[in-house]
């Protein structure tokens, strides 16, 4: 019995949440057209949802953006809730820098729905992982999500083997997964090369966010928090989360 009511709490905390994040009638305004959502997520929206519960809402908010279906928000009033009970994001991201992959925007959230760090290629550092943690630690985050996307500048670079000031290092952690995209094909080159490489690197970035965070891999070893793996296509919007 016990268990039939901790899944409808979860179930319902979930049904809230995509009915304020994603829904045509949102909560703190008035319905109708022109209506502007003014709730924030709250440590009881978010501490009744399962990992997997996350990754559909952030499922949905992805296809809520790609169909032009993204729900409005007053962030000044987002704002002002959230400074009054702190933060309770579902998820942190970490994403490249490139400009035109809005986190946010691309998974249709607002004012304290998401943790996003960013950097050149979405590749994984002692301060990236210490941004998880504190994400997933002490914030109560449910999933991390790497996620890297087609056409990226870094991992172009990378293939291309720049060598300049600091990007120098930061792009060596990009070789792996050039390496194992070529070890059997030793001509690959081009966008076929470099949007195969994108995809090793967001697989290796999850390795080292496993292997190299012991807070991390044991909230996923204990079913509190999953880390995955997305790749999101500028052409069309979407974001493709990996198996």
């Amino acid at each position: 019995m016990r268990k039939i009511f901790q899944l409808a709490a979860v179930t319902f905390a979930a049904a809230a949440i995509v009915s304020c994040n994603g829904g045509n009638t949102e909560s703190g305004a008035t319905a109708g057209e022109d209506s502007l959502e003014t709730h924030v997520l709250h440590a009881t929206d978010v501490d009744p949802l399962s990992p997997d519960s996350v990754i559909s809402i952030l499922k949905e908010g992805n296809a809520a953006f790609v169909n032009h279906k993204e729900h409005k928000r007053d962030a000044v009033a987002q704002l002002k809730e959230s400074a009054s009970d702190g933060q309770h994001p579902l998820a942190i991201v970490l994403s490249c820098i490139d400009a035109r992959v809005p986190v946010e925007m691309i998974f249709d959230k607002g004012v304290g729905d998401i943790f996003v760090t960013r950097v050149a290629g979405n590749v994984v550092s002692p301060d990236v992982l210490g941004s998880m943690e504190y994400a997933c630690e002490h914030s109560g985050s449910k999933v991390v999500v790497v996620m890297g996307h087609k056409n990226c500048g870094a991992v172009h670079s990378a293939c291309e083997g720049v060598k300049a000031g600091n990007m120098t290092q930061m792009l060596a952690k990009i070789q792996p997964a050039i390496a194992e995209c070529t070890k059997d094909n030793a001509d690959a080159e081009g966008a076929e090369l470099e949007n195969a490489v994108v995809y090793a690197n967001v697989r290796n970035m999850m390795k080292a966010v496993r292997s190299n965070s012991t807070i991390l891999s044991e909230l996923e070893e204990e079913g509190k928090i999953k880390v995955v793996g997305a790749v999101f296509d500028l052409e069309n919007g979407v974001v493709e989360f990996l198996q």
